[in-house]
């Protein structure tokens, strides 16, 4: 009977100078080992040259890295990229790397699918399959910052978890990822260039708060209403605004870090000035931004995008609170690589 190989990514460093210790050599092949893993991002044994061959086939007999494969890249006229992103059980999921004229953000996923149910998002319509391992969301990351460097000469500068998946539902293998992006031993990332955005679920927002961490939070609104965001993400039944509320309050007292709400406006759900002024009290009990995000159909028309005029309805009522506001543009439309459109489509 075939033996399953483990995977060695799944080890810590620790781990890994224990079996070289058990296997009659020395402690620091582990270090070898987990630099060519996690800083160098090896896809093979084959690739660790400064290890002898007889290690390298002891490695193959007993362990596989579990690469993912980028089996489609995309490319916009924008310059955006979209990579279907094969996993080693042949599940796909999707990453885009944004540039902009000074930085290059990655867009990861965090689940095959997603566990929420959000109405105006393509990715909600997916069974959530499985949470992402945190070398499959690290090697995500690793691609993007491949291909910024190939096509805009730069490395990258940014992630946001706002790809497939709701990253607070994978929360101990998001934290894992994020860790591994951040560690010296790794990426060396600044976790402040790192959002991870959340449709809102209170527990696990405390939770962050008291494990300290060092990211930046983004919150996934798009209504201060509670019946009319029950009514395109019906999970807030479950999870509603006054729970929210006390979680990210709980979340700033901890951290001081400003919140960030991404909220699209749309055409006759919310566009009306009653809308706009509770979203303005829902911001009032800590320091906050807001980003309006245009909206990106997934092809049933049932939401439509505001009118300019709504828009601008929004931005004059939040400043005019002095509540700072932007109003973002999408990129990547043309290869369904925007906000919300993430469906495994090519």
């Amino acid at each position: 009977m075939e033996v399953k190989k483990k995977d060695i990514r799944a080890l810590t460093k620790e781990q890994l100078r224990e079996f070289f210790v058990k296997q009659g050599d020395k402690a620091f092949r582990g270090n070898q080992v987990y630099e060519w893993l996690w800083q160098k991002s090896a896809y093979s044994f084959e690739d660790m040259t400064n290890i002898s061959l007889e290690t390298r086939q002891m490695l193959e007999a007993n362990f596989v890295i579990n690469h993912i494969k980028v089996d489609q890249m995309q490319r916009s006229a924008d310059g955006t990229i979209k990579n279907a992103v094969r996993l080693h059980d042949d599940l796909i999921v999707e990453s885009v790397l944004i540039p902009t004229a000074t930085r290059t953000t990655a867009c990861v996923s965090s689940q095959v699918g997603c566990s929420l149910d959000c109405r105006f998002c393509a990715t909600s319509r997916l069974k959530r399959m499985r949470n992402l391992n945190p070398d499959e969301i690290y090697d995500q990351v690793v691609a993007i910052d491949n291909e910024s460097r190939l096509y805009h000469n730069r490395s990258l500068s940014n992630i946001v978890f706002m790809g497939m998946g709701e990253p607070l539902m994978n929360y101990n293998n998001v934290l894992k990822a994020i860790d591994k992006i951040t560690s010296p031993e790794g990426l060396g990332m600044s976790p402040k260039r790192i959002v991870v955005s959340t449709s809102g679920v209170p527990k696990m927002i405390k939770k962050m708060a008291d494990d300290k961490v060092k990211f930046k939070l983004a919150v996934s609104l798009h209504s201060a209403i509670d019946e009319i965001r029950t009514s395109i993400m019906p999970f807030n039944a479950t999870f509603p605004l006054n729970d929210l509320r006390e979680a990210l309050q709980y979340w700033y007292a901890a951290t001081k870090n400003r919140i960030t709400y991404e909220y699209v406006v749309w055409d006759a759900i919310n566009d009306k000035r009653k809308d706009a002024e509770a979203l303005v009290e829902f911001c009032k009990f800590a320091p906050s931004k807001v980003n309006l995000i245009e909206y990106n159909p997934i092809d049933d028309g049932e939401f439509q995008q505001a009118s300019s005029k709504a828009i601008d309805m929004y931005v004059s009522v939040l400043e005019a609170n002095n509540i700072t506001v932007t109003v973002r543009r999408s990129r990547g439309k043309d290869i369904d690589a925007a906000c919300g459109q993430l469906a495994n489509k090519s």
